[in-house]
C-alpha cells in the first residue's frame, strides 16, 4: 500500500531536519527565518484547512534550500508512530484527551498503554523539538504553553460561532447539523479537559496567543494571510540566531 501523501510530507520534513542542508537558523536574503507556528482551535473552525493552506504560504516565502514547511496535526502523526520507526530523538505523539478519565485508569490497569503522565511528557517533549528545529506548524496538545518560551514561535487560536463551526463540519467532514454539534462539544470539552489537566491553564485565555482569529468572520483565506504576515513580520523584526 501507498503512504499516503501527509505522511511522506512528514518523512521528508524529518529527514531535512536530521541532515539540515545549512547552518540551522540562518536567513538566506528575501527569506524567513527559523519560525514555528503553534495553532489552537475551537471544533470546526477549519483549522486543519488553515494549516495545511498556511504551510504552502510560507513556503512561497521560504528559501528553496531550507527544510519544507510541514503540518504536524494528530492523524499525521499518529499514523507515522504506528507504522514506522522514526529516529530515537523524536519522542511520541499521542492524540489529546478524548476519553473518560475512568476508561484512562482502566486502559492503564489493563496494561493497554503506560500512564497517560508519560505519554503527555513524550508529546510534550517531541513537540518542543520539533519546534525548536522550525519550519513546522503544530495543531493542538497544548503546543501553545509547551513553546511559550521560545522566541521564533507564533501562537495562534481560532474560533468561530458555533453556526459556522457546524457548516464548516457539514463541508468538510459530511456530518448532519446534530453530529457536528455532538463532535463539536466533545471534542472541545477534550481538548479543554487535557489543557486544565495536563498544562493547569485554559485553552480559551487569549493571553496565551499572539493572535486570536475568528474565522466566523474572517474567511480562511484571510486567515491564512493575517497568520502568513505575522510570521513574516515577526522574522523581520527579529535578530538572527
Amino acid at each position: 500500500m501507498n503512504a499516503p501523501a501527509g505522511f511522506e510530507k512528514c518523512l521528508t520534513f524529518i529527514n531535512s531536519q536530521l541532515h539540515p542542508p545549512g547552518k540551522p537558523g540562518s536567513p538566506s536574503p528575501g527569506g524567513i527565518q527559523k519560525c514555528a507556528v503553534t495553532i489552537t482551535r475551537q471544533s470546526g473552525c477549519g483549522a486543519h484547512v488553515v494549516a495545511s493552506k498556511l504551510a504552502q504560504h510560507l513556503q512561497g516565502h521560504t528559501p528553496k534550500d531550507a527544510p519544507p514547511w510541514t503540518v504536524f496535526d494528530r492523524n499525521l502523526v499518529e499514523r507515522v508512530l504506528q507504522d514506522h520507526q522514526l529516529p530515537e530523538r523524536l519522542a511520541k505523539f499521542m492524540p489529546e484527551d478524548r476519553i473518560s478519565q475512568i476508561d484512562d485508569i482502566m486502559d492503564q490497569l489493563f496494561g493497554l498503554h503506560p500512564p497517560t503522565e508519560i505519554l503527555v511528557q513524550q508529546t510534550s517533549e517531541t513537540i518542543l523539538r520539533l519546534a525548536e528545529l522550525g519550519n513546522v506548524i503544530l495543531l493542538g496538545r497544548g503546543a501553545a504553553i509547551i513553546t511559550a518560551n521560545l522566541p521564533h514561535v507564533l501562537r495562534v487560536r481560532l474560533v468561530a460561532p458555533m453556526e459556522k463551526r457546524i457548516e464548516n463540519m457539514r463541508e468538510f467532514e459530511g456530518l448532519s447539523p446534530k453530529a457536528a454539534k455532538e463532535r463539536i462539544h466533545r471534542e472541545d470539552r477534550g481538548r479543554k479537559r487535557y489543557f486544565k489537566k495536563y498544562f493547569g491553564k485554559n485553552d480559551d485565555d487569549s493571553l496565551l496567543y499572539h493572535l486570536v482569529i475568528n474565522t466566523g468572520l474572517f474567511s480562511l483565506d484571510d486567515a491564512v494571510r493575517l497568520i502568513g504576515d505575522a510570521v513574516m513580520h515577526r522574522s523581520a523584526a527579529r535578530p538572527a540566531s
